[in-house]
């Protein structure tokens, strides 16, 4: 039999066996890193692994740590750190110091936003992204916003849907936009809220056109008058076209024989086909006599009115 010291030994021995072993392989990745050579202007990529109101610090995995300061960050005067950038988050800088006098690698993603930024907005557009953006300043013809950390020019012709008269009403909203124009070269960027302005006021008017019930009798104003017929603007803010042939049972030359612009008139939905909004003010003639209206309400409901239905309706 084996006394125990020897099976002590031989105990060790096994477990030393089992345990694998290491090469200069699995440090590979490391030893790359220590040796890696780094100039100042070189673009890098690390993980945030701190984040203060002063500064962000890259974990590069090299030799050091990268360190960005908060006026290396972002030319956006209402730039964040701690809501912007978080633990985790990747971040691509350049260097600016090989040493920041603590042994650390001074880094500044404005820099890299010059090179990687304009790559992004030239992609939103030419993928017509829509982007939020805070507008920060009122300037000659339009306002100032920051996309990617670069300074874009927003003409008050495209602020909204319409043409904007007052743009100090604008300042410090947030605008959806899209971007028009991306020049690195003429470091030139150009944004549009028209068209997210159009789209959304065109879905309000689809919901709105829904709640718009074939049959129901509503209150208008007539807005202009052309030779086909007159376009009415209804309670709801919603404009329908009131044809020249569903004006009177009376043939008409034009519209202006029986109607004025400004007049109020009192009309039914024929239709809201393609999200068009037909209306008639002869078949009001024939429900008179066949009792059979009922009035629009915003919820989209309708009710029976026959008492008050001509009271307001001149012919």
């Amino acid at each position: 039999m084996l006394d125990e010291t020897k099976k002590e030994g031989l105990n060790e021995v096994e477990e030393t066996a089992a345990e694998p072993m290491e090469s200069m392989d699995d440090y590979k990745e490391e030893l790359e890193a220590s040796f890696q050579r780094i100039y100042v202007g070189d673009m890098l990529t690390g993980t945030v692994i701190d984040v203060t109101d002063e500064q962000v610090v890259l974990d590069l995995k090299s030799y050091a740590e990268g360190v960005i300061p908060k006026e290396n960050m972002s030319d956006d005067p209402d730039f964040n750190m701690k809501e912007s950038v978080h633990v985790g988050d990747e971040i691509s800088a350049t260097v600016v110091k090989r040493d920041d006098g603590q042994g650390n690698l001074l880094l500044s993603r404005k820099e890299a936003n010059n090179i990687l930024a304009w790559d992004k907005l030239e992609t939103l557009m030419q993928e017509r992204t829509i982007v939020p953006v805070k507008v920060q300043q009122v300037v000659n013809g339009g306002v100032v916003a920051y996309l990617e950390g670069i300074r874009g020019f927003i003409p008050a012709s495209r602020l909204d849907a319409d043409y904007v008269e007052n743009l100090q009403e604008w300042e410090g909203k947030t605008v959806d936009v899209t971007v028009i124009t991306a020049n690195p070269e003429e470091k030139r960027l150009v944004l549009s809220g028209r068209e997210a302005a159009r789209e959304k006021k065109e879905e309000a008017k689809k919901k709105k056109i829904a709640k718009c019930q074939v049959g129901a009798v509503m209150n208008g104003k007539v807005e202009s008058l052309q030779t086909y017929g007159a376009f009415v603007e209804l309670e709801n803010g919603l404009t329908g076209l009131l044809h020249i042939s569903q004006i009177s049972e009376k043939r008409l030359r034009h519209p202006k024989e029986v109607l004025k612009v400004g007049q109020d008139v009192r009309v039914r939905i024929l239709s809201t086909d393609n999200n068009k909004i037909s209306l008639s003010m002869k078949e009001m003639e024939q429900a008179q006599e066949e009792d059979d209206t009922f009035d629009y309400h915003e919820s989209g409901e309708a009710t029976t009115s026959l008492g008050d239905l001509f009271k307001n309706w001149k012919r």
